[in-house]
């Protein structure tokens, strides 16, 4: 099982770190999978699951938006 915390999310998600909370507050992001003192894990497959479909796409190399 693997685990992301703030942190990880911030750069997967590509937002800052207060961007982080307001999403993980979300009534439909995933709970937690531990709480521990100065940090809280989610469950990395139910981070990409819920990413799939509740974050846009983020750009490869190669897209252009000229």
């Amino acid at each position: 099982m693997r685990g992301h915390g703030r942190p990880l999310l911030a750069a997967l998600f590509n937002v800052s770190r207060q961007r982080v909370l307001q999403i993980t507050r979300r009534p439909s992001f995933p709970e937690p999978m531990a709480r521990l003192i100065g940090t809280t894990i989610w469950d990395a497959d139910e981070v990409d699951e819920w990413a799939k479909h509740n974050r846009p796409p983020r750009p490869t190399e190669g897209d252009d938006d000229r």
